[in-house]
Parts: structure tokens; C-alpha cells; sequence
């Protein structure tokens, strides 16, 4: 089974020694993504909703580069700053996901990446 790296720049570039993603032959595994806006590199401004939405636009991004859809996604897992932005986060969640959404884990976590609120990785099937 071989990897292949996945890079669009329809997604923020990585700030680390990490890919955007990675593929195999069935699957995509994706590096986690906070809402950095991928022209500037900068957080979006705004608050947990914001940010969930451009976390999950450049996460459609990186999929799609990858030969596949936010549709295929088949495990997340959900950082939040604080965790009483779930629910502002959900529903911004559910937008994307709607009908047979995949499953998740959501942590809290004591800081994220540039102060970003929210911060999420995917797991997905290609095509």
C-alpha cells in the first residue's frame, strides 16, 4: 500500500512539518485544520461559528483535492477551546454533515494552533 500527499491551495499550507492530508489506496486521513483563511494565512475573524465553517470549507477542500467529498467522511474529531462553544459549533457542524454524519469524538483542549477556537481532523473514504 503506498501514500501519496495531498497539497491544494484551496486549503491554508500547513504552519508545521506536516501534510494537508494523506491518501492511500481507500482512505484520507487529514491533518487537523482551524480557520486560517487560505489566501492570508490569517485566522477569520469572528467567533467559534466563524471559524467551524471555515474549518470545515478548507477541510471540503483538502478532501476534494484528494479525489473525495466531505460526503465520504466516515470519522472526525472535534478540538474546542472551549466547551461551551459546542453547541454554537454544532450547528454549524450539522450545515456540512446533515443527514448520516459521521462519527466524532469532541475534546476540549487547554490552546489551539494561532488562538484559533476550534480545530478539526477528518478520516474519509476516496471518491
Amino acid at each position: 500500500m503506498k501514500k501519496k500527499v495531498i497539497q491544494t491551495d484551496k486549503a491554508p499550507k500547513a504552519i508545521g512539518p506536516y501534510s494537508q492530508a494523506i491518501a492511500t489506496e481507500a482512505m484520507i486521513y487529514t491533518a487537523g485544520q482551524i480557520g486560517l483563511i487560505p489566501a492570508t494565512g490569517e485566522l477569520i475573524e469572528g467567533g467559534v461559528e466563524e471559524q467551524t465553517r471555515q474549518v470545515l470549507t478548507n477541510l471540503s477542500a483538502v478532501l476534494e483535492a484528494a479525489g473525495s467529498s466531505i460526503s465520504n467522511v466516515v470519522k472526525t474529531t472535534v478540538f474546542l477551546k472551549d466547551m461551551g462553544d459546542f453547541p454554537k459549533m454544532n450547528s454549524i457542524y450539522a450545515e456540512f454533515f446533515g443527514e448520516n454524519p459521521p462519527a466524532r469524538s469532541t475534546v476540549a483542549v487547554a490552546g489551539l494552533p494561532k488562538g484559533a477556537s476550534v480545530e478539526i481532523e477528518a478520516v474519509a473514504l476516496i471518491g
